[in-house]
C-alpha cells in the first residue's frame, strides 16, 4: 500500500535526509512528526494523529505533559550534569523519592532501559558469587524465549530473534532460555544450583503483548524463593501505570527481588532508567565497579520525581485499566474476520491479523496512518495499541472507529 500513498514535499525531504545520512537499523512508517501534546502527534505538514504507540510506553503521561516539561525547563536552567565524581543536590532526594515509591531499599540510577538491564544482570552475578555462594565464573540467569530486554551485545546473546542476534556473535555465555508462562520448566531449570537469577518481563510487549496465565507472577515468586534464585522483573515497558497497575507484578502482588524500570521514568523527556533492589542485592557492588557519567544526573532526577508524581496523582493506572477495558471491548464489537486475537491489561495491547497477505499488519497500519492512527507492526502479523494514558472515554471511541474504517483496505 505504500506505494499508493502520496508522500508531500516536506515529509520526503525529511525521509531522504535520513536515508542518506542515517543509519538504516529501522523501518519507520513515513510519517514525520513535529510536535506532540497529551494522546496527539502531528506531522510537518501539520495532520494530527492519535498515537497508539507512546514511544513503545516513554510517554505514558501523554507528550509534552506541562508539569514534567515544567520541571525539565526550571532545572536545566540550573544544573544538568555534574558526573557521579561529585555529589549534587537532587540525587539523594530522588533516591528516597523513587525508592520510598516503589519499597526498597536502593536504587541504581542509569539511563537507557537496556544499561537497567545489564545493570540487573551484573548485579544478579555479583549476589551469585557473594551471596549465595556459587562458584566464580559458573552464574547462570534463566530468560524467556521471545524476550526483548533491549539490543546491547550480551542481551543479543540471549534472544531468539534473529534480527537481533545474527551475525553479531560470539556471544557472552551464562543464559538459559527457557518457554514465557511456563511453570514446569522454570522449576527444573532453577533446581541447578549456579543459577543465580530469573530475568523476564512480566508481559512480554515485543513479543505481540504475550500476556502469561493468571497465577503465573505468584508461581514464579514462589519458586525464585524456594530455590534462592533473583526475581528480575523488566518493567521498562510493562511498568509505571501501563498496564493499570504501577507495575505489572502488582496485578498479582509480587514482589520481585530487582526491577528495572526506564521509559516513562522520564515521560518521554529523555533517557532515564533505575534499577530498584534491597540492600543485600544492591550493596554488593563497590565504588568504582559500576556507574555512568549521566546517571543520576540534575536534570533525571527532577524529571524523574514529577513524572513519577504525575502517574499517581492525576490516577493514570486507573485511567489505564478502564480504558484498556473499553478499547479491548470495543475491538470484539468489531468482529472483524481479519483480526484473529485481541489481548493485553491496561493499555498495553495487541492485535493479532489473520490474512493471506504477510503485509497486511503494515498495510493496515499505513491506512491507520492515512485515517489519523499511528501505530506499528511487531514481528509481522501483531500491531500494538498502547496509546498515552492520559486518552479519554470519547477519544478511545473515536480510535476504535478509524481502526474499523482502517480494516476495510484487507478486504
Amino acid at each position: 500500500m505504500q506505494s499508493t500513498i502520496a508522500l508531500s514535499a516536506s515529509t520526503q525531504y525529511f525521509l531522504d535526509l535520513e536515508e542518506k545520512y542515517g543509519a538504516h537499523n529501522y523501518h519507520p512508517l513515513p510519517v514525520v512528526l513535529n510536535k506532540g501534546e497529551g494522546p496527539f502527534v502531528w506531522d510537518v505538514d501539520g495532520k494530527k494523529y492519535y498515537d497508539f504507540l507512546s514511544g513503545y510506553s516513554a510517554v505514558n503521561q501523554g507528550h509534552c505533559h506541562p508539569k514534567i516539561i515544567h520541571s525539565f525547563i526550571e532545572q536545566a536552567q540550573k544544573l544538568t550534569l555534574t558526573s557521579r565524581a561529585f555529589h549534587n543536590n537532587l540525587l539523594g532526594e530522588y533516591e528516597k523519592f523513587i525508592t520510598e515509591f516503589f519499597g526498597y531499599d536502593k536504587v541504581l540510577p542509569m539511563n537507557t532501559g537496556v544499561e537497567a538491564v545489564e545493570t540487573a544482570i551484573k548485579l544478579a552475578r555479583k549476589w551469585a558469587y557473594e551471596v549465595k555462594g556459587v562458584e566464580s565464573g559458573k552464574a547462570k540467569i534463566i530468560v524467556c524465549e521471545g524476550n526483548f530486554h533491549g539490543r546491547t551485545s550480551t542481551v543479543i546473546s540471549f534472544s531468539s530473534d534473529p534480527s537481533a542476534y545474527k551475525n553479531y556473535g560470539p556471544y557472552m555465555p551464562g543464559f538459559e532460555a527457557i518457554p514465557f508462562n511456563d511453570v514446569q520448566t522454570l522449576e527444573k531449570a532453577l533446581q541447578d544450583k549456579n543459577v543465580a537469577a530469573f530475568l523476564f518481563e512480566p508481559i512480554q510487549g515485543e513479543a505481540g503483548v504475550f500476556v502469561p496465565d493468571e497465577g503465573y507472577l505468584t508461581a514464579v515468586r514462589n519458586l525464585c524463593t524456594e530455590y534462592n534464585v533473583l526475581m528480575i522483573a523488566d518493567e521498562i515497558q510493562t511498568g509505571l501505570a501501563r498496564t493499570g497497575k504501577m507495575l505489572a507484578c502488582d496485578h498479582e502482588n509480587v514482589r520481585p527481588d530487582i526491577v528495572t524500570l526506564g521509559k516513562a521514568l522520564s515521560g518521554g523527556t529523555m533517557p532515564v532508567s533505575a534499577v530498584l533492589a534491597d540492600d543485600e542485592i544492591m550493596l554488593t557492588i563497590k565504588p568504582g565497579e559500576h556507574g555512568s557519567t549521566y546517571g543520576g544526573n540534575p536534570l533525571a532526577c527532577a524529571v524523574g520525581i514529577t513524572s513519577l508524581q504525575v502517574l499517581r496523582d492525576e490516577k493514570m493506572m486507573e485511567n489505564a485499566e478502564a480504558m484498556g477495558v473499553l478499547l479491548r471491548d470495543e475491538l470484539k464489537k468489531l468482529n472483524s474476520p481479519f483480526i484473529s486475537i485481541i489481548r493485553g491489561k491496561g493499555l498495553l495491547n495487541a492485535i493479532v491479523i489473520t490474512h493471506s497477505n504477510k503485509e497486511a499488519a503494515w498495510d493496515l497500519c499505513l491506512a491507520l496512518k492515512e485515517n489519523g492512527l499511528l501505530a506499528k507492526p511487531t514481528h509481522g502479523d501483531k500491531i500494538r495499541f498502547a496509546p498515552p494514558l492520559v486518552i479519554t472515554k470519547d477519544q478511545i471511541m473515536e480510535c476504535v472507529g478509524i481502526i474499523s474504517k482502517s480494516l476495510e483496505i484487507l478486504k
